[in-house]
């Protein structure tokens, strides 16, 4: 039996049919294009809310879920809508275009992207830096638990609103947490937070990631990356011992500076096994 087969019931696969985008949605300013899609705020005629609206590119689209070919792979919006939880973006709709394109409707959030606070280099407290670990450890977790691999753990993934809520949102490159979907040879996600498995093509599993969900944690509480940053070949550093997060950042609580470390462990058997034990971990430090 396939993940559509089992999923399907849950997801309402099929049950939207095609809309005209732009006879319903209405958009508030200019869409934001991203690697493989575009975002927009809308108001949604339908429901009198203002929305997110994601329009994956099919052009980019298409050669990723091309190497899931035959496993019946629920699409990026199938996937989000299966996702619930307190720090995951809400998917309240997925279906197909009239012209033969893909949306997404999600929750608008609306905030400050976590690389553009960490770019800017604005001054958190450390509170708040480990109260944004902690609710991305929450997203990251949710996902796991709904049966899903993320694949792409990074600030540019992560929203704060201004009352200090950290979302995870984006699920263009998340795949079904069985072997089949994370085979060797599917180098994807983004260099700087990739796991050493991926990178060296490598079979792999959820705990892809726990590492980039700890190179994501040490940034933000250190302000600087644990290796330098680049491309994938420069990422092939992953596979070596990063500095101490302590001798980086003067004063980071031991419990967290453990947590981040192990999570950063080149060999996937030496990194925390899930994430729940990970949070367990880290239940003392808010």
């Amino acid at each position: 039996m396939n993940i559509r087969s089992l999923l399907g019931p849950l997801l309402g696969f099929g049950a939207t049919s095609k809309i005209h985008i732009w006879q319903r949605f209405e958009p508030i300013g200019e869409g934001i294009a991203g690697t493989m899609s575009k975002f927009y705020k809308v108001h949604d005629k339908e429901s009198d809310h203002i929305v997110g609206l994601k329009l994956p590119n099919m052009d980019k689209v298409g050669p990723i879920e091309a190497r899931f070919k035959g496993l019946n792979k629920p699409s990026e919006g199938e996937i989000s809508k299966f996702i619930e939880g307190d720090h995951v973006v809400k998917t309240h709709e997925c279906g197909k275009t009239h012209d033969g394109g893909h949306f997404i409707v999600q929750d608008f959030l609306d905030g400050t992207l976590v690389h553009f606070r960490l770019k800017r280099g604005e001054p958190l407290s450390p509170d708040d830096r480990i109260n944004m670990i902690v609710q991305t450890a929450i997203g990251v977790a949710t996902v796991h638990k709904a049966g899903f691999v993320h694949r792409d753990i990074c600030p540019r993934n992560l929203m704060v609103s201004h009352l200090g809520k950290t979302t995870l949102f984006d699920f263009g490159l998340s795949v079904p947490d069985k072997p089949a979907f994370l085979r060797p040879g599917n180098r994807t996600g983004t260099p700087n937070y990739m796991a050493p498995e991926v990178i060296r093509r490598r079979q792999s599993d959820h705990r892809l990631d726990i590492f980039s969900f700890g190179v994501t944690a040490y940034e933000i509480y250190s302000g600087q990356l644990p290796w330098p940053g680049g491309d994938a070949r420069a990422a092939l550093a992953h596979d070596t011992p990063a500095p101490d997060i302590r001798d980086v950042a003067n004063g980071t609580p031991d419990r967290l500076a453990d947590v981040i470390m192990d999570c950063i462990r080149p060999d996937p058997d030496d990194r925390h096994d899930s994430m729940d034990l990970l949070l367990q971990k880290m239940r003392r430090l808010t």
